[in-house]
């Protein structure tokens, strides 16, 4: 069976996991044991590193706001296991400020730098700001140059309904994106026919009602777990990454996704 990367938007690891999480749940209370250990026992550990214990992938987010220096990523890479796998955010200089166009330089820059993750650089995640609508020509300069510069599987998240259209959905067939299945769903996702030509499915869960904010059901993550475990029977690459951080619950929600994932 393909492999499943698990994880959330940034490695912040809380002191403990909230009393009412617990309560609901108690098959995080193993979990909740683990982060006192962690505690009590391992202080010269860094938080990615105790990050890492727990889940198989992160999702960089910092790479939106900031450059990162190689040395940083390098860093990084050797902090994790083995398995472990990032997914680093493309800068929103060359997503949100340029919007895609004119910046070979800026995209260059990013993919040296991330670079020296390795072996250990899973995906880079393009996340397109909600009034970026498709412009064929534009899109596709920027995706071919993309794919020149890297073999990296590529996850889009775009959010205007334009990018579900059949000419979009064609380009990102053609150079083997992934579309990410995200929550809540952009408009004009649910009509969408997803590309199949990508090795990579890419969920990215934001929360819902409250974006960043709201936890996630039992019902919902039970739900979840089946349709990942079918991707993977698929033969795809699937990543989960939990994205409702505002509030601590993309941990928890993560935990507990694992759970059900080891006694599925």
């Amino acid at each position: 069976m393909a492999s499943l990367y698990l994880g959330c938007a940034g490695w912040s690891v809380p002191r403990q996991l909230p009393d009412q999480a617990v309560e609901e749940f108690p098959v995080l209370l193993p979990f909740q044991q683990q982060l006192q250990h962690q505690q009590q026992a391992e202080h010269d550990k860094s938080h990615l590193q105790r990050y890492a214990e727990l889940f198989s992938a992160v999702e960089i987010n910092t790479s939106f706001y900031r450059s990162h220096m190689p040395a940083t990523y390098e860093r990084w890479r050797l902090s994790v296991p083995a398995g472990f796998r990032f997914s680093v955010k493309l800068p929103r200089t060359v997503t949100h400020l340029l919007r895609l166009a004119n910046c070979d330089h800026e995209l260059n820059s990013f993919v040296k730098e991330v670079a020296h993750l390795r072996e250990k650089l899973g995906c880079l995640l393009i996340q397109l700001p909600p009034s970026l609508q498709f412009e064929p020509r534009v899109a596709g300069r920027f995706i071919a140059g993309l794919r020149q510069q890297t073999d990296a599987p590529l996850a889009l998240e775009p959010r205007h309904p334009t990018w579900f259209g059949p000419d979009a959905l064609e380009l990102i067939q053609k150079y083997r994106l992934a579309l990410v299945q995200a929550d809540p769903q952009p408009p004009g996702f649910r009509d969408a026919e997803l590309p199949d030509a990508s090795p990579l499915v890419y969920h990215r869960l934001h929360g819902s009602p409250d974006m960043y904010y709201s936890a996630y059901s039992s019902d919902y993550l039970d739900d979840l777990q089946k349709t990942l475990a079918e991707q993977q029977r698929q033969g795809k690459q699937v990543w989960c990454i939990f994205d409702n951080t505002a509030q601590g619950a993309a941990f928890w929600n993560a935990l507990l996704l694992a759970s059900f994932q080891a006694h599925r």
